[in-house]
């Protein structure tokens, strides 16, 4: 801590254009080394192309005092004497859609979220989407209008007034309803105008951010963690990592590992936007200096206390699909998979409680490997359910919908085409990048927090076999006849090529209500005896009366013939067989299993 100050987060998200890093600029009095477009790709482009960090302090309020770090021992080198301060860190996320996954690393880091809009355009693709990733990622809103000064000054305040009433009706269905909305002029004439123009609305907004800046939580305990986005050098100094501490605390002298790279350093000195530091906390936004550590090695990941983080090649994850996403979320499915800064390709496969539990209440800080889950075709959604419940074709390759209910909490198991470094209980949000980023669709599909992550680069031999996830078998045949009180013949329940051998001993039950026992194979065309432990009940017998009375009749040499598939007289009334079992996705012997 630089003094006696509380850091939080405020996120600069919006659209493309919509003048976020002016306003960012607007509000700053120190710039961090990244910050305002200054690489030579972005001036080139005109565009914002990475996370931007600057900040502005204010007295901090009385409500916010409470988040005060501990005062320590010895004041520190540097310190700053007086009244505590509220330092506002501004993240100002680039707008276009192909750098998504930036906006999304960035809106991790933040405690209030500033939704930029161009007040001549309104609401446009990349705003959607930003306020999709809010939803996710913060708990609070401002969303400011931007441009004003671009208005006729006859009709600004009508153009204000309606663009207002629409804003509030866009959030009146998302956690945000009724959240403020400000109007301002950032670069009053545009990027070109000279800077003697003022901007406008900026006191007011800062204003309300303070008002709005919800008490963070900081906690200097745990394991140190912290979120790099920037990496480079200084001549005579070594190496900066400029971040964001996400858990834990570090000082002076301290170790960091880069677990990435597996490389430990000591950390040599620390600032905070251009003061030296000797300590910092979680949510502080941080430079540490190392020595002998080259930046093209690290862009931007996690850096930690030693041995603290481990790398993972797969994960089990609890998933939420994001309402905007259009289109299933299929097993076998491939996404773009972001944990915190890393984005990379992975494979889903879902699964739901047991259907005895879709109504358990949702466990968002752990994976229980000791109960049972069932497979899903797809993630399970009140549309999916509703397609479920209509057929019984459609039930098969969804799922276990019951009666078009879904369970209150689903996951998946995440394999990831590269390893990642996370920690555990982090924020994933699955997106499909690759879709058309000129069509107006939302292409972020889920989120969800890492439950369980899987280290074993052999995980599908060492873990899965754990994971009890099953599949739901359901097959349907026919008593074809009678052969005495406890033995039936039954048909049309496995191919010809089946091996019955693998059924025998499962259970069956007949429509009439008798319980039977697959006995053995009979014949060569698919068919097999049922012993019926407790025998046929006399409606039973009655309705396959018919058909026993009338083979038997026949002769000893027809019979044998007739055993071999050739037609023989029905009962008038069919008696359907049904088989149900478990087959459980990850047993290498494929058993099948009924409930006793």
């Amino acid at each position: 801590m630089a003094g006696r100050r509380v850091n939080v987060n405020v996120g600069v998200l919006g659209h493309i254009d919509s003048g976020k890093t002016a306003l960012a600029r607007a509000l700053s009095t120190t710039a961090a080394t990244a910050a305002f477009d200054k690489q030579p790709q972005s001036r080139e482009r005109g565009i914002t192309l990475d996370l931007g960090f600057s900040c502005f302090s204010v007295p901090l309020p009385a409500r916010l005092r409470s988040a005060l770090p501990a005062p320590l021992p010895a004041p520190e080198s540097g310190s700053e004497p007086g009244e505590p301060q509220l330092q506002v860190t501004l993240v100002d996320c680039p707008g276009h859609a192909s750098l998504i996954r930036t906006i999304i690393g960035g809106a991790q880091i933040i405690d209030l979220m500033m939704l930029v809009i161009d007040v001549t355009k309104g609401m446009q693709t990349q705003s959607a989407e930003c306020l999709v990733i809010g939803q996710i990622a913060c708990q609070k809103l401002v969303v400011v209008l931007n441009k004003t000064d671009l208005l006729p000054e006859g009709k600004r305040q009508t153009v204000i007034d309606k663009m207002t009433k629409k804003m509030q009706k866009t959030l009146e269905n998302t956690k945000f309803q009724g959240a403020p909305i400000i109007p301002v002029a950032a670069k009053p004439g545009g990027p070109e105008a000279p800077d003697t123009e003022a901007p406008q609305g900026i006191a007011e907004l800062i204003e309300l951010l303070t008002s709005q800046i919800p008490i963070p939580t900081r906690d200097p305990s745990g394991p140190f963690l912290m979120s790099v986005d920037h990496c480079f050098s200084i001549r005579g100094q070594g190496t900066v990592m400029t971040g964001t501490i996400l858990s834990g605390s570090i000082s002076l002298g301290d170790s960091v590992e880069i677990p990435a790279l597996k490389v430990v350093k000591k950390v040599k000195s620390m600032q905070m936007f251009h003061t030296p530091v000797t300590s910092a906390m979680q949510g502080d936004r941080l430079g540490i200096c190392v020595t002998q550590f080259d930046p093209k090695l690290l862009e931007r990941g996690l850096v930690c206390a030693p041995e603290s983080l481990h790398t993972v090649h797969a994960a089990l994850i609890s998933v939420e699909k994001i309402l905007y996403f259009r289109g299933p979320l299929q097993t076998k499915a491939k996404f773009h998979i972001t944990v915190g800064h890393d984005t990379v390709m992975g494979q889903l496969m879902f699964f739901s409680p047991a259907p005895d539990r879709f109504d358990s209440e949702p466990v968002l800080d752990t994976f229980d490997f000791s109960r049972e889950y069932l497979f899903q075709e797809q993630y399970l959604c009140k549309d999916v359910a509703s397609v479920a419940t209509g057929s019984g074709q459609a039930n098969e390759k969804v799922g276990q919908a019951t009666e078009g209910h879904c369970p209150r909490q689903q996951w998946a198991l995440v394999e990831f085409e590269k390893p990642v470094t996370c920690p555990r209980l982090c924020l994933v949000i699955g997106s499909r990048l690759d879709a058309d980023i000129h069509t107006n669709t939302c292409r972020l599909a889920f989120h969800g927090v890492l439950l369980h992550g899987l280290e074993d680069k052999n995980y599908a031999e060492s873990l899965l076999p754990k994971l009890r996830i099953y599949k739901l078998k359901h097959k349907q045949g026919l008593v074809e006849r009678v052969i005495d009180d406890y033995s039936v013949i039954g048909r049309s329940l496995f191919k010809k090529e089946t091996n019955i051998q693998l059924f025998v001993g499962l259970k069956v039950h007949l429509s009439t209500g008798e319980l039977g026992i697959i006995d053995s194979s009979f014949g060569q065309s698919g068919k097999f005896k049922i012993h019926i432990p407790g025998g046929l009940s006399p409606e039973s017998k009655k309705i396959l009366t018919p058909a026993f009375k009338k083979r038997s009749r026949a002769g000893r040499g027809e019979e044998a013939k007739q055993e071999e598939g050739a037609e023989r007289p029905e009962a008038t009334q069919h008696v359907m067989l049904s088989l149900s079992f478990k087959r459980y996705v990850f047993d290498t012997q494929k058993r099948m299993v009924q409930s006793p």
